[in-house]
């Protein structure tokens, strides 16, 4: 039996489960390839980053291939910062001949962030209007009107910080992406389960699979940091407490991601899980959760 896409997964009332890797930044791909074999037959999607945080990585779209290849469901990650429109549409051609129908449209970090500061940001397009232009694609035409010989075909996602404060300017891009086409989002890292909540009761008049974004923490000393650092990322003092507490921070810190993983089954359809090179932990992470 063939397994399901993912998009036949958001479908299927199954609590959906998508996880991340970040291709590095060289040829050298051994613990990449290891980290793919270990989660493609336990995830229903894997998101393969693009040149995260700014910094010049390999592509993308070659590590999808890869992904497919193995007989993973990969989902291409592309953001608007690094490339004009005419080229985002080429690759979005190029992902769907290379068996990649699963996309997720990012406007995309500033450069200042990360390792090529002299470099010359695009933002040609941003995320909405990137989602735009994919629909356009699947209808036969591109951005500029002219006709495909052969249109794409994707199932679009997006992003979405239910944690930001004030909240009301994501919901005004939340329902802008949607109306661009968006089939799905995957969110902020969520921590603060009675917030993410609340977020989840104002969307939910809009019938569209949201996963909850899910990070583990390896240390307090890394909660500390992204509740200051990261925006909309609030991990609350008791958990903080309960790691620096605990003797083993790492089993510590997997045994709160399999926690919040089951709370987070009554609140949301599925989780992303963003183990920010701590991927060989999933599976145990996943077999914890009940998964």
């Amino acid at each position: 039996m063939s397994r399901k896409t993912f998009q036949e997964a958001l479908g299927s009332g199954k609590f959906v489960v998508t996880a991340e890797v970040g291709p590095p930044k060289g040829t050298n791909i051994e613990k990449l390839l290891s980290a793919i074999d270990l989660l493609k037959d336990r995830v229903d999607g894997i998101n393969v980053t693009d040149n995260q945080s700014s910094v010049m990585r390999v592509s993308s779209l070659a590590i999808c291939h890869l992904v497919q290849e193995k007989g993973g469901e990969a989902i291409l990650q592309q953001t608007c910062r690094d490339r004009n429109r005419m080229a985002l549409e080429s690759e979005l051609l190029g992902a769907n001949v290379l068996g990649v129908h699963n996309l997720l449209c990012l406007t995309g970090d500033h450069l200042s962030a990360g390792d090529h500061k002299d470099a010359l940001p695009v933002f040609d397009l941003d995320s909405v209007q990137l989602i735009q232009i994919a629909k356009m694609m699947e209808a036969g035409k591109d951005s500029a009107g002219n006709e495909l010989k052969g249109a794409v075909k994707f199932c679009v996602g997006a992003t979405v910080n239910p944690g930001s404060n004030p909240l009301e300017p994501q919901l005004m891009k939340f329902e802008k992406k949607i109306a661009a086409g968006a089939q799905f989002f995957q969110t902020q890292a969520v921590y603060d389960l009675e917030g993410f909540s609340r977020f989840m009761k104002k969307v939910e008049g809009f019938k569209i699979p949201i996963l909850a974004g899910v990070i583990p923490l390896k240390s307090p000393g890394m909660a500390k940091y992204m509740n200051k650092n990261v925006a909309g990322v609030n991990v609350p003092d008791r958990l903080i407490e309960e790691m620096t507490k605990a003797e083993n921070k790492e089993a510590k810190g997997i045994e709160l991601c399999a926690r919040l993983i089951r709370d987070l089954k009554g609140v949301c359809p599925g989780v992303h899980i963003m183990a920010i090179g701590w991927e060989e932990k999933v599976p145990e992470i996943l077999s914890q959760a009940g998964i």
